[in-house]
């Protein structure tokens, strides 16, 4: 197994123990993303706080592992064919640690694919759409005279609670057992809170939706994975 001590980022985020998968992330909902799918596959990590800052994100060091300067992004010493993998994107890297694990994929390609699905469903839809929310409703954009574009991710937000609510009809999870799937949507879900967004969009109306987020923050993995890494560095 190599190592990660020769990637630039070290000159930024030291590696304490460069054996282990390195995380560098912001408990953001892309950003828990990973620490809690780390946590529910028993993977060691070390993780790393890079703040949304640009003297951290727009950072060289940053940069030299993704250019779009995103939290968050990892490192896997133990990467395929023995090679250390850098790696960015949270629904990329979601699907890389389950399969690397074994784990939260299903258990055949007809259960994979459902689960990629939904994880898709999240990158495409849910995380794009309840961010411009949060920016038209809490953020800069609300102090916008025009209040059509804030409208316009209200009921989008609404339309994507609704398809979701359809969906779990009848289920404990959304894509048969849990999975990847669950870990990418439900923290955008907890988003609203963040962003103050859940009674303008209705939230209690989407009583699935309302019960899967409960069910989802039960679990151990979840609370300790919503903690790391802090958001202040060590």
């Amino acid at each position: 197994m190599a190592d990660v001590s020769s990637f630039k980022i070290n000159e930024k985020w030291p590696a304490k123990d460069p054996s282990v998968l390195q995380l560098y992330s912001f408990p953001t909902p892309n950003g828990v993303k990973i620490s809690i799918a780390l946590e529910e596959m028993g993977i060691p990590y070390e993780a790393h706080t890079v703040t949304l800052a640009d003297a951290d994100v727009k950072s060289p060091e940053f940069l030299s592992l993704n250019p779009n300067n995103k939290i968050p992004a990892i490192i896997d010493p133990d990467g395929p064919d023995g090679a250390p993998l850098p790696l960015f994107e949270s629904g990329a890297i979601l699907i890389y640690l389950a399969e690397k694990s074994g784990k939260l994929i299903g258990s055949d390609a007809t259960e994979k694919a459902r689960i990629i699905q939904w994880v898709m469903f999240q990158m495409g839809g849910l995380g794009p759409m309840f961010g411009q929310l949060g920016f038209f409703y809490k953020f800069a954009g609300s102090e916008w005279e025009d209040k059509r574009p804030q409208q316009r991710y209200i009921t989008e937000a609404k339309r994507l609670l609704g398809a979701l609510d359809g969906a779990l009809d009848g289920k404990t999870w959304i894509a048969g057992d849990y999975s990847i799937a669950d870990i990418a949507i439900a923290p955008w879900l907890r988003a609203l809170d963040f962003y103050g967004a859940k009674e303008v969009v209705g939230f209690t109306d989407y009583a699935n939706v309302v019960a899967y987020l409960e069910r989802f923050l039960e679990r151990p993995a979840v609370k300790t994975g919503l903690q790391i890494p802090p958001r202040e560095p060590a």
